[in-house]
């Protein structure tokens, strides 16, 4: 599978998987957000908007992965406001 075909959590999962030997969870995937300055959190936030605003076909799997990137960017965009009140 080609990353144009993969979400944000599999490329993630892939690439971290690779580099320590286990997949990185959602979780630990907005807790590591949270280290971003504000620049880098706003164009994370934007390119996810996008990739959510792409088709999705209705498998099981396919919606699934489709719930986890939605709570992922809204745990991420409540994060990010937290931080910009905090003026970080």
């Amino acid at each position: 599978m080609n990353d144009n075909q993969r979400d944000f959590i599999e490329r993630a999962e892939s690439i971290t998987g690779n580099l320590y030997g286990e997949p990185m969870s959602p979780e630990r995937i907005a807790e590591n957000f949270a280290l971003y300055g504000l620049k880098k959190r706003v164009a994370a936030l934007e390119r996810f908007d996008t990739e959510l605003g792409g088709d999705i076909d209705s498998s099981p799997h396919s919606l699934r992965k489709r719930v986890q990137l939605v709570d992922l960017r809204r745990r991420m965009g409540s994060l990010h406001e937290a931080l910009r009140k905090a003026r970080r």
